[in-house]
């Protein structure tokens, strides 16, 4: 049994936050563990959200083995990823198409962070399974996605995220029509049959997606969407559960038969830079097969 003594005089220092970092394991990894009791707090059972305290002891039931997905197995590669913007603090990629945004327990191929080691240089120095990310796009959705060079930045711009200060626009090609603009409001939480996939349940995390049309076409739509809150896969399984699915979604949506790319865009993003303060907006264009199927829509109306 391994035991760790907590001395650190940090303010709301969470369980797994701290395991992570102490044992260079994904916090999913340390949830589990924890969740399991194979990880005690002062010989007590304790939840992942435990806040620890001065001299608390950690008990660790078992051997734990190194992830094969550490930073130190992680190699730099070149994705020839675009840089929107850059500077000292953060950067902001557009990520295309077929890549996931970092390793996990059931994917340890290549991600971007493989493109972030090779290009963003100062992401090597940050100690953790994820240097850089701040937030994620699924492997399929393409855009906006933003990046922290350091610990700290990484760490105050998810509290802004946590707290609605950064403001996320996407489009979006769904089958079928909607309202000109509402509010989806319905709790999700993980599938219960495939645990890879989220759905709507009473019991779940509570889920805000804002939505406007921008165009009808003959039985499709196209969206623009901001989110309130941000679960994983939030957008594409609101829009299943409204029988309205994302275009070319091959998990919540319909099987078609020449689009096979998911048709989610993160378009816009804006935020309050977390060290100069000014305010900072970005917009890119749609990728080339987004803009085409909409270029056919046009010309088929």
């Amino acid at each position: 049994m391994k035991k760790i003594l907590f001395t650190e005089k940090e303010i709301k220092t969470r369980l797994d936050t701290f395991l992570s970092k102490k044992l260079d394991l994904s916090r999913n990894k340390c949830n589990h563990l924890i969740n399991s009791g194979e990880i005690k707090v002062n010989n007590s059972t304790k939840k992942k959200n435990y806040i620890l305290k001065t001299n608390d002891l950690i008990f660790l039931n078992i051997n734990i083995k190194k992830e094969s997905n550490s930073i130190k197995n992680i190699k730099p590669i070149n994705l020839n990823l675009q840089i929107i913007y850059e500077d000292n603090f953060l950067a902001l990629i557009n990520k295309p198409c077929n890549l996931i945004v970092h390793p996990s327990s059931s994917y340890s191929g290549i991600t971007l962070i493989n493109g972030l080691l090779f290009q963003i240089k100062k992401t090597k120095k940050i100690k953790s399974h994820r240097p850089g990310i701040i937030h994620r796009l699924d492997k399929d959705t393409t855009g906006l996605i933003l990046i922290g060079k350091e610990e700290k930045i990484i760490s105050k711009m998810k509290k802004f995220m946590q707290q609605k200060k950064i403001k996320r626009i996407y489009w979006a090609l769904i089958h079928g029509f909607l309202a000109k603009e509402g509010i989806i409001d319905l709790p999700i939480k993980r599938d219960k049959k495939n645990r890879l996939k989220m759905s709507v349940a009473s019991e779940g995390k509570p889920s805000i997606t804002h939505f406007k049309t921008l165009k009808k076409f003959k039985k499709f739509s196209l969206l623009e969407l901001e989110l309130e809150t941000g679960r994983t896969h939030q957008i594409r399984v609101h829009l299943s559960y409204l029988k309205k699915p994302i275009v070319g979604d091959l998990v919540y949506g319909k099987k078609e038969k020449t689009i096979k790319k998911q048709l989610l865009h993160a378009k816009k993003i804006s935020f309050v830079h977390p060290v100069t303060e000014k305010y900072l907006k970005f917009e890119i264009d749609l990728p080339d097969l987004f803009k085409k199927t909409l270029e056919d829509l046009e010309n088929s109306i």
